[in-house]
């Protein structure tokens, strides 16, 4: 089975565009490869919030208005839980609980979690490929005014409120990528990779943490674009402008084409930020100027579109 467009993804952002890709490419010829660095175990069972993300997207079963977990959930465990005295500071629905008892039973009996993954995928008729960008575990950890924190402690258990200082992605100096992931962006017939609009410090650089990915991505002839979460100088969602200026980086989409430049061939930039074109060119990429945001389904295969367009456009200017 031939990859023909490989995509790098997060959770609520990157599982946008995600679906417009879906909407586009024929299933055989998408594989999104997803981040793993925001994987915990919480009451005993394995937690995969971007993989779910993503595969409740595409099957279509996702709640739009929260962006996780599943649409018509019911809390009752939850509620209970809290009852008791458990913790509960991080939700887990009633059916969505389904998965995680499920995915720690097949990896307590041996199963990968690319294996587990790709055969709930195929029950909930999600076709592209999912691919975790690695079974081995990466775990994001940040350095905040209170101490360290692994990344739900910190995203959903203190709602991104603490500063943070520096971020490190334990365990994937030695993680092995996926394989598929590995073998498609050393495939010739491979046409894009893109790195969708998915927080770069906590959603894709857990997966260029990895140095076998990172070294693959920089060797792969296929044209690597990356689009920018930055519109206007605003995240559309989550705390990547507050980190960023934490950080001290400026909040500008020209801050995250720097974070890519010499990774990514080329970048997809708001119409807001138009202006700053030229300067991202100057960093030696390739720029297109589209709607970016994604508000519906329409938004979001409008833009699959325009980055695949610009792909071909790339592999033209190329050839």
């Amino acid at each position: 089975m031939t990859i023909r467009v490989l995509a790098l993804c997060g959770g609520i952002g990157g599982a946008k565009l995600a679906l417009g890709l879906s909407h586009i490419l024929p299933p055989d010829d998408l594989a999104i490869l997803v981040n793993t660095g925001d994987d915990f175990e919480h009451l005993g069972l394995t937690i995969s919030p971007d993989v779910d993300t993503v595969t409740y997207t595409l099957a279509g079963l996702n709640n739009t208005e929260l962006g996780w977990g599943l649409a018509g959930e019911s809390w009752a465990f939850m509620d209970q839980l809290r009852k008791l005295g458990g913790e509960g500071w991080f939700n887990l629905g009633d059916r969505d609980l389904a998965l995680h008892i499920e995915r720690t039973q097949r990896l307590h009996a041996g199963e990968s979690l690319s294996a587990i993954t790709a055969d709930v995928a195929a029950r909930l008729g999600v076709a592209p490929r999912l691919l975790p960008m690695s079974d081995d575990p990466v775990r994001t950890v940040l350095d905040t005014d209170e101490g360290t924190l692994e990344f739900q402690h910190y995203f959903v258990g203190r709602q991104a409120q603490p500063a943070v200082s520096a971020i490190a992605y334990r365990g994937a100096d030695t993680a092995r990528p996926n394989p598929a992931a590995l073998a498609a962006l050393a495939d010739p017939a491979l046409e894009a990779v893109i790195i969708c609009p998915s927080n770069p410090w906590l959603s894709i650089a857990p997966l260029l943490a990895m140095p076998a990915l990172r070294h693959a991505l920089e060797q792969t002839a296929a044209p690597v674009i990356a689009i920018s979460p930055i519109v206007g100088g605003k995240a559309i969602k989550g705390p990547t402008a507050k980190l960023m200026g934490e950080l001290g980086l400026p909040v500008t989409a020209h801050t995250v084409a720097r974070f890519y430049a010499g990774l990514a061939s080329a970048y997809v930039l708001d119409e807001a930020d138009s202006d700053l074109a030229d300067d991202i060119k100057a960093l030696g990429l390739a720029v297109d100027v589209q709607p970016t945001v994604m508000t519906d389904l329409a938004s979001k295969t409008a833009l699959a579109g325009q980055v695949l367009d610009f792909a071909e456009r790339l592999r033209h200017t190329r050839a």
